[in-house]
């Protein structure tokens, strides 16, 4: 098992996970978007490196087609900068915000949500940018829940995030927190007892873990995943639909029995924000609709996601999932094999 988390195309290239033909153009790519794939990833990667196409390698390992953007692509497809009243915050909705502490993700799945651009103004917040979002917060009375996202939460420090979470504590007005993490699937070595011991707090704690595929169900991510139950954590899931991925109604049933398995409840399964790059693994609207179409009666309503899209502009997300009740024939009902029936 490789013990190191790959950065930069060499190496790519020296764990075999490229070939050198393609260097120049992911040496391009390097520019813009960040990489780093952890060990755990990494032999995943290979466990599964005779399939065509390969589930976890096209999450991770970048492709020279990721420099073709097509028009309809944008570099903030959901608006988030235009809802940053200060750095570290996107206020959308009334009763939450986002507090994104870290801003790129070093454990990155390159099509979590939208692509992270390499930049200067990406990174960790400062002690100052940190403690202007909390007092940007705590100014705020109707916020009810703040949601930690942007880059990975869970890569911080345990010091830091303790730091975060005490702060968030002792906001009156504050009634919830939510993490959004892909790290107990991608990189779940990095959930250490310090790590988990920093997240206490008298306030609802809610964890969003994030998986694309149940090969990804690992005895590591499994630890992980324990480690956060033990405390009582209640745990949601998220995926995105993604073409060659989980786009098949096994894949995507298997997927979301492996949650409810662990423990996990799934909670949104998300059409892909339409980012530069990212349209090998764009999937119809409908097709998303008929997978999820197909799954009702298949797996129990425990297992059931909200299939969502988040409009892009700032708009927020609204729900995807298929009609059954047609209101121009009020006495009209689909069930789940898409017979009619009245009612």
């Amino acid at each position: 098992m490789t013990s190191k988390t790959l950065r930069n195309v060499q190496d790519l290239i020296d764990s075999r996970l490229i070939d050198q033909t393609i260097r120049k153009p992911l040496q391009e790519l390097e520019q813009f978007y960040a990489t780093a794939i952890s060990p755990e990833m990494v032999n995943l990667i290979h466990d599964f490196e005779k399939n065509d196409p390969n589930p976890i390698g096209l999450q991770y390992i970048p492709h020279p087609d990721e420099l073709k953007i097509t028009p309809d692509e944008m570099h903030d497809p959901i608006g988030d900068e235009a809802l940053s009243p200060i750095k570290g915050i996107v206020h959308r909705y009334e009763d939450r915000v986002l507090l994104k502490p870290l801003q790129i993700c070093p454990v990155y799945c390159r099509f979590c949500f939208r692509r992270e651009h390499v930049g200067p103004d990406h990174g960790l917040l400062n002690d100052r940018e940190l403690i202007a979002a909390l007092q940007w917060i705590e100014k705020h009375s109707k916020i009810r829940e703040v949601i930690l996202s942007g880059g990975d939460p869970f890569i911080l420090s345990p010091r830091r995030m303790k730091l975060i979470i005490q702060e968030i504590n002792n906001i009156p007005h504050v009634s919830t927190i939510r993490i959004h993490t892909r790290v107990p699937f991608s990189a779940p070595s990095l959930m250490n007892k310090i790590f988990i011991e920093s997240l206490d707090t008298d306030k609802a704690l809610w964890i969003v873990v994030h998986a694309n595929h149940p090969a990804e169900f690992t005895p590591y991510a499994f630890k992980a995943i324990r480690s956060l139950l033990s405390r009582g954590i209640p745990l949601l899931s998220q995926s995105v639909l993604l073409k060659n991925v989980n786009d098949n109604i096994d894949t995507l049933e298997n997927l979301l029995r492996s949650f409810v398995e662990w423990r996990i409840k799934p909670y949104y399964l998300h059409q892909l924000d339409k980012a530069p790059g990212t349209n090998r693994f764009y999937v119809p609207i409908n097709n998303g609709q008929e997978l999820l179409r197909a799954l009702r009666g298949r797996v129990t309503g425990i297992a059931w996601p909200t299939y969502v899209l988040d409009i892009p502009g700032g708009y927020g997300k609204v729900p995807l999932g298929p009609d059954y009740y047609d209101p121009e024939k009020p006495s009209s009902i689909l069930d789940p094999k898409n017979h009619n029936h009245k009612i």
